[in-house]
């Protein structure tokens, strides 16, 4: 079983697009895909019609109870999406509260990493969709997964938050037993626009390989596919958004194997 983590320390950046698109190619290739939803503000959970505000079953039962074994079974709180082989572990806004309530508990930091070890079997791909924020939730997240995917806008202030999250990653790093693989993804790229242009050449220049070899473009598809509730890989595997994706998808299954490129202009147009 496959656990990617989606993470970055600033907002706004494509988390959730990202790990709603990754799933819904997975899902057509006929994987069985969990989708986890670790954002108290619940956007990955809102995106498959549920409202985090009145959920009373969520992750947030999980982290109930003494030390990183939970008392609750995961599979009690997995809903259903409209699409066969794609389910959802939800966020709720309790959350937020975590931090607080657990203090300096013993164990926190892996209750995520065991309660999908029970899952075990059940699933081909599990995709975490992570805070904005370093905390309880970002530590388990990046405890539970064996690949960490950093979604980055390609615009000056974003690469600012990557730095806090790289400092971040080497924390972590430092605390967790075994390596940690990361992949930085430019997103929301506009080539007609001299900022995305240079701030794309910052990042490979500061970044080098560890900075995915194309970008995910702007495309205002993704707005549409969050308004229906449907993945874009789902609702038009045509976009050049889903297309992006699917690039990404295949150099993250085949490393280090030259994946099919996208015919997208990289230089600034005046």
């Amino acid at each position: 079983m496959k656990i990617w983590a989606v993470a970055n320390q600033k907002g706004g950046v494509g988390k959730t697009t990202t790990a709603v698109t990754l799933a819904g190619h997975l899902v057509n290739q006929g994987e069985r895909v969990l989708l986890v939803d670790m954002d108290p503000h619940g956007s990955l959970t809102a995106y498959f019609g549920n409202d985090p505000d009145t959920l009373e079953e969520s992750l947030y039962l999980l982290f109930q109870g003494e030390g990183a074994e939970s008392q609750e079974d995961p599979r009690e709180l997995l809903l259903n999406t409209r699409f066969d082989g794609l389910r959802l572990l939800p966020a709720s806004t309790a959350l937020a509260t975590l931090d607080r309530q657990l203090g300096s508990q013993e164990g926190k930091g892996l209750v995520m990493a065991r309660s999908l070890a029970r899952l075990e079997g059940e699933f081909d791909t599990v995709l975490i969709d992570c805070p904005p924020t370093l905390g309880i939730l970002m530590v388990n997240a990046m405890a539970a997964c064996e690949h960490l995917l950093l979604p980055v806008q390609t615009e000056f202030l974003a690469l600012k938050g990557l730095e806090r999250m790289m400092r971040t990653l080497q924390m972590i790093l430092r605390a967790r037993r075994g390596g940690l693989s990361h992949t930085i993804i430019p997103t929301m790229y506009d080539r007609r626009t001299r900022a995305a242009v240079e701030s794309l050449q910052v990042l490979r220049e500061k970044y080098g390989n560890e900075v995915w070899n194309s970008v995910i473009p702007v495309d205002t598809q993704f707005r549409e596919a969050s308004k229906q509730g449907i993945p874009l890989s789902i609702m038009r595997t045509s976009a050049r958004g889903a297309q992006a994706y699917a690039a990404l998808l295949y150099s993250l299954l085949n490393p280090g194997v030259d994946e099919p490129r996208l015919k997208l202009v990289t230089g600034y147009e005046q």
